[in-house]
Formats: C-alpha cells, structure tokens, sequence
C-alpha cells in the first residue's frame, strides 16, 4: 500500500532505492550472525574476578565518558583467553556494523562479497594488531544496534566496535573505553521537508530511531518533559539504526534522529537527504567490553593513547580517510578531549 509520503518522494531515487533494498538484505544476514551463538573459545572471566573499579563507575556516574580504567600493557586473564584460542580460533571476536558508511561497511567494489571497511574497522584491526601481533587476526560479527549489549554479555564477541555511545544506564551492563570519537544527537529529514532541527517544527512528525538507542532515550525524555511537541510522534522504533533510513526513503517517517556522524554518513550516501539544525546533544563513542575484563579495558585504554598519538596512522589519519568527506576536513569538533581514569585509590 502507497504510505502518505510515498509518491513524492519516490521521484528520482533509481539507484538509492536498490541500495535501500541490498542494505535491508544485509540487515536478515547480519541479524543471523548474531543468532548464531557464542563461538567456541569466547573469552570467559574465572570466577572472582576484581570488579572494584566496574563497581565504582555504577556508584557515582557524572560524567560517563570518564569511567574507565587507566592504560595498560599488561596481560590478565581476558586477554590470556584471547591469545590461547587454538589455530584459525586464535583471533578478536569483534561485534561490528557492515551497513554504516564510512564507519563499519562492505564496500561493493572491492570484490566478491566486499570488503569491510571504515573508521570503526581500521581501529579494531589496531587494536588486534596490539594485542595478537596481526591486524587480521579478526573475526567480525555483524551485530544490530539492539543486540550489541546482549552480545557482549552473553560472551559472543570480545568486544564491539560499533559507533556505540558511552552513557550511565550502559555503564550497568558493559564496560568502555575511553572515548575515541566526539559527536552528538542530529535530526535527518528530506530537504523539502519543513523540519528545521530539534525544534517546534517536529510537531506533527513522525520520527524514527534504533530500540535501545541514545536518540531514542533522548526523545522518551524530552517528550515526557515538555520539550518536544505534543504532537511528535515518536513511536516507531527499529533493530537496527540503517532502516531508520530505508523508512525515510520509503516515505514511511518523516525524520530520523541519530548520532551526527552516522547521518552525515547517510546524506553522503542519499542526495534528498540532509542533517536539519545543530547537533542537540554531546556524546562520545566508546568500545564496549565485559564489565569485569578489566585487563582488556586498560589494554584498549593503551592503544587509544596510541592510536591518537600517532601521526602516520593514527587517528588524524583515520579521520581524513574515513569521515573528512562527511564531516568536514577540521577534525577538531570529532575529536575527543584528552581522557580521564578512574583514581587507582
């Protein structure tokens, strides 16, 4: 059936619509992935493990972006379990997205299958380089924006890399990083669309976003406070935050809210599509681990500081090949402030 917004916008879409289409195809096989199950070898705590400063982080959470553990090169008993996997077994298990242009994706035109590519992917083969002695020492696990906390916890990748937003209520689940990349909350809507930005002219919209989402837990909030229009309809809520888009495009919304820096993405990719106002938030990415791997949180800390210090392929480098087309050649916006540890006391 022919939604209310269909017919105008399907005008001049050709490729984009058969792009929408191989992304939703990519969506089943990635929701596959990661029913699949833990693979064997998955990096498993002993019992008694130190949580102490995991703890700490739950007690007093102010500033989210700052509750992680000091770096460290040391060897403890997740990365033990890592490096003792057995042969074609000895590799990261790494939750990514493959649907996120520029960060985690298959890029079409490198051969058969494609070859996944972005921001996200070169610092995973960073850190798998750090910590195994080859960057391709990775197994990569497509995972959804729902299922990335269920996938750590249930032990079926060591860590995700998937453009993930430290916050409180994660920091009860799963372990971070210190922040790798700054950016925050930005509407997305068609440029003939008579929204402007996270403003009074959201009322009588319909507005998309990812199940277990900041930009939806932000909605929810402001909705319920007064801050969004009456009118705003805020319902629709999907696995996996790329089909916000293909709903865009299929008329079946009027807007998306998501991270900046994913929609820059998505307009690069979608010409009748642009980011709407400023960003109304301040977030920051952060890979996620097991709440009591702290030997690999610190390990990850460690080669952050690295990977940011590095002038020939480090995270400048990253940037200017990845997200410079999207987000601007100035990286200084996306770039973090220096990180901050929890107190060894």
């Amino acid at each position: 059936m022919i939604t209310r917004h269909l017919r105008a916008r399907l005008k001049g879409w050709g490729g984009v619509g058969a792009m929408a289409t191989a992304c939703a195809l990519a969506l089943v096989f990635a929701l596959v992935l990661t029913c699949a199950g833990a693979p064997t070898g998955a990096a498993q705590q002993p019992a008694g493990q130190s949580v102490s400063h995991a703890a700490r982080a739950d007690e007093d959470c102010a500033d989210p972006e700052k509750q992680t553990l000091p770096p460290s090169t040391a060897d403890g008993p997740t990365i033990e379990a890592i490096k003792n996997r057995e042969g074609e077994k000895r590799k990261l298990i790494v939750g990514v997205d493959q649907n996120s242009y520029r960060w985690g994706y298959r890029d079409p035109n490198s051969g058969e299958g494609g070859t996944l590519e972005g921001f996200d992917i070169d610092l995973v083969h960073r850190i798998a380089e750090d910590i195994l002695g080859d960057r391709d020492a990775v197994q990569f696990k497509a995972i959804p924006t729902d299922q990335r906390i269920p996938a750590i916890q249930a032990g079926r990748v060591d860590m995700v890399v998937r453009t993930m937003t430290i916050n409180c209520d994660r920091l009860e689940d799963v372990a971070f990083s210190a922040p790798y990349f700054k950016t925050g909350q930005q509407v997305l809507a068609p440029k003939s669309s008579p929204v402007e930005g996270y403003d009074e002219t959201l009322a009588d919209q319909e507005i998309c976003t990812a199940t277990g989402s900041t930009a939806y837990t932000k909605l929810e909030a402001d909705k319920k406070a007064g801050k969004l229009p009456e009118s705003t309809d805020i319902r629709t809520t999907v696995p996996n935050q790329l089909d916000c888009l293909v709903r865009l495009q299929l008329g079946e919304v009027d807007a998306v809210v998501t991270d900046g820096a994913l929609a820059a993405s998505q307009a690069a990719q979608d010409p009748t599509v642009q980011l709407k106002g400023e960003a109304f938030t301040a977030e920051y990415y952060g890979v996620a681990m097991k709440k009591d791997a702290d030997d690999l949180v610190r390990r990850v800390n460690r080669i952050l500081v690295d990977f940011r210090e590095d002038t020939t392929d480090g995270w400048q480098d990253a940037y200017t090949k990845w997200l410079s087309a999207t987000l601007g050649a100035d990286a200084s916006r996306s770039e973090p402030p220096p990180p901050e540890y929890l107190s060894e006391g």
